[in-house]
């Protein structure tokens, strides 16, 4: 089966992603005014399917909201259900959980995320 390349004046899938996931960053992390504690529901918007409350003071649940926020949710949801501190702490594995794309769009914004992945190596 042959692969069908874009047209030349037609973005790749990649540049479209990144684009749609840079334009949804805030412009600092201090910007992000999220819960670190206590139980949060996002909106059908966000997670459409499956469960959609999460308890932040349980890793997992926490991790699974983080994850979810970063791949679907638009600027105000990321501004609204991201902590800072959370996002600072757990940034070493969530990364990994991630897209590469969501991932590089972060890191490449926010150095502060790059260098807590440096220094967890």
């Amino acid at each position: 089966m042959a692969l069908v390349s874009p047209l030349p004046d037609e973005p790749s899938a990649e540049a479209v992603l990144r684009a749609r996931y840079t334009s949804r960053l805030p412009e600092h992390l201090t910007d992000l005014a999220g819960p670190a504690h206590g139980t949060v529901s996002l909106p059908l918007h966000v997670v459409w399917s499956g469960l959609r409350s999460f308890d932040l003071d349980r890793p997992r649940s926490r991790m699974s909201l983080y994850r979810t926020v970063l791949a679907e949710g638009q600027r105000e949801d990321l501004i609204a259900f991201l902590d800072p501190n959370l996002l600072l702490a757990q940034w070493p594995v969530l990364r990994t959980l991630i897209s590469r794309t969501i991932r590089d769009v972060w890191e490449s914004r926010f150095t502060e995320l790059a260098s807590r992945t440096s220094n967890a190596a």
